[in-house]
């Protein structure tokens, strides 16, 4: 019998979090999944940690180096087998209901495609640095186009990151699996794209915590964030120009150029906070 749930956890060079991501999703109060985990080739020991795993539950798969986030993450969604699919990066961790509270959003909501729920996010040590996050104001079921429109005028990922975020497994195959187009979009652009196919259901509850990468502290950086957002916002408008008007995408590419750089700021303090406590 197949689970009901796939967990895929793509892993890159997160031997220091690892063990806390797996242990999150191992003490899940819904039981009914499978944890696949692929290795993209660390050089920190990464693959030990997942090996001193002993749970039935477990797939451990390895892939290779080279292509970027989207090959590890097409890696480990491949080998899902549940209606349902959940990626959790191998630094984040999901709050003990997670996989219950959305399964349940699913059983109530037949035309729901996807279900995101906000995140915390915390720094290196776990500690919270912002205690609830996402969703753009939306809640309950929404029409995905409409869930698409509200994330372009915020210029921002409103869904959150993947931890956050369960998706009908089959639909997120129907779109080809997870779009690279835009690198450091690949998560919205990929739910956007499946929220596209139906409704979403929005819960505005803290299932998932996010760990802010201490590496997202460079001007250059948010400057490339902000145009590939800008450029993801056209893209999408030229898809389906019913979807997005000319002022839905200015306002987008403002709050994304204004976004990334307030970004920048919040990790700059973080990585003064972290130092001073090192």
């Amino acid at each position: 019998m197949t689970p009901r749930v796939s967990v895929v956890v793509p892993a890159y060079n997160n031997a220091e979090y690892l063990a806390e991501t797996i242990d999150s999703i191992l003490a899940q109060t819904f039981t009914d999944f499978e944890l696949v985990i692929a290795d993209h080739s660390s050089t920190d020991g990464t693959l030990a940690v997942a090996q001193k795993f002993d749970d039935p539950r477990i797939r451990l798969l390895t892939t290779p180096a080279g292509g970027g986030a989207q090959a590890n993450w097409n890696r480990v969604t491949e080998e899902a087998t549940g209606e349902l699919i959940k990626l959790v990066c191998g630094d984040d961790t999901i709050a003990p209901t997670a996989l219950d509270t959305q399964v349940r959003a699913f059983d109530d909501n037949p035309s729901a495609v996807l279900v995101a729920a906000q995140r915390t996010l915390i720094d290196a040590y776990g500690k919270t640095v912002i205690a609830a996050r996402g969703l753009g104001g939306l809640h309950g079921t929404v029409s995905g186009r409409v869930a698409a429109r509200t994330a372009v005028r915020a210029g921002a990922n409103i869904f959150g990151e993947p931890g956050g975020v369960m998706m009908k497994l089959s639909e997120l195959r129907e779109i080809g699996l997870w779009d690279n187009s835009h690198p450091y979009l690949i998560d919205q652009a990929t739910f956007i794209a499946v929220a596209l196919r139906g409704d979403i259901v929005a819960i505005p509850q803290p299932l998932a915590s996010f760990r802010i990468n201490s590496g997202q502290w460079s001007v250059e950086l948010a400057t490339q964030q902000a145009r590939q957002a800008a450029d993801f916002h056209r893209s999408l408008q030229a898809s389906d120009p019913t979807l997005l008007s000319n002022n839905d995408v200015r306002i987008g590419n403002a709050k994304a150029l204004m976004t990334s750089f307030m970004r920048r700021a919040v990790y700059l303090l973080l990585r003064h906070r972290m130092s001073r406590s090192s």
